[in-house]
């Protein structure tokens, strides 16, 4: 495995931070996840905005996206990978406890094949007990390294048997999964929790989003209950990785009739046509 480390390509053997690294010391860093289908990078451009936003915020230093598209696309090649996920993680770099003292920031890129997902089954999840972060404090719009928070729902939705954690906010309303964004369907009509309840501004998110105003499906963004999604006819999971997941379970109930739906299928292949047009691959 070959891994971008600040000024050029390194083995994993060899990829080494400093212990003093403000991301390792301090979860002070962002990080962008990034989905390659036949050698190229769907919606390139949005996912490095992002990241230079986020950056922006931070106050930390970054390549422009002029520097950064030709390293992840080397970092596929080195890798022999064309469908793939690629990461970039960015921390502040090494110093004490004030930003201030850390004058170079770490920059890595990593690949990995992505992983089988269950598409045809679909995946259960549960309303955990840890509260999504409130926005007032530490946002959850910003994509940090600072995990902790999604850790602990993960690891409360696996001690409940379930593949993905459901956050509620601190007022007890919907927000998003542990590592995705959530929607549901109810009488023809597409739902997602709305940004201000604090969740991350998915890229798929987005695309979900399109794909339904292109086809004239009712969307709509809110402050939603628990009972919401429970009583909904089928609901679905998204992020770059997993595209649209059918979510068929949630606490132990099934959504609908347990089995994915029939507009989580209208949409997953719209969002499939769609990375392959857009790609040139068709």
């Amino acid at each position: 495995m070959w891994i971008y480390l600040n000024d050029g390509f390194v083995s994993k053997e060899e990829a080494h931070i400093s212990v003093f690294d403000h991301g390792f010391l301090y979860g002070d860093g962002l990080f962008e996840t990034f989905r390659a289908y036949s050698g190229k990078i769907f919606r390139l451009s949005q996912h490095i905005a992002r990241l230079s936003r986020f950056a922006d915020r931070l106050s930390i230093p970054l390549l422009s996206p002029s520097a950064i598209e030709p390293l992840l696309y080397e970092t596929l090649a080195r890798n022999l990978l064309v469908n793939a996920m690629l990461r970039v993680t960015l921390t502040r770099g090494e110093g004490g406890f004030d930003p201030d003292f850390c004058k170079r920031p770490t920059f890595i890129i990593t690949a990995r094949a992505p992983v089988l997902n269950r598409y045809k089954k679909g995946a259960s999840g549960a309303i955990v007990t840890v509260r999504r972060h409130d926005p007032a404090g530490f946002h959850p719009t910003l994509k940090t390294i600072s995990f902790l928070n999604n850790i602990l729902a993960k690891q409360d939705a696996n001690r409940k048997g379930a593949d993905e954690g459901i956050f509620l906010n601190a007022k007890g309303y919907l927000a998003e999964g542990s590592v995705s964004n959530l929607f549901w369907v109810k009488g023809g009509k597409l739902y997602t929790p709305v940004l201000n309840v604090g969740l991350l501004d998915g890229v798929t998110r987005a695309v979900v989003l399109e794909l339904a105003k292109g086809k004239k499906l009712p969307a709509y963004q809110g402050y939603y209950r628990p009972d919401a999604l429970l009583g909904a006819d089928e609901a679905f999971l998204t992020n770059s990785g997993i595209e649209l997941m059918p979510l068929t379970k949630v606490d132990g109930k099934n959504i609908g009739t347990g089995r994915p739906g029939p507009m989580t299928r209208l949409l997953h292949q719209a969002y499939q046509a769609t990375v392959k047009g857009e790609l040139g691959l068709i």
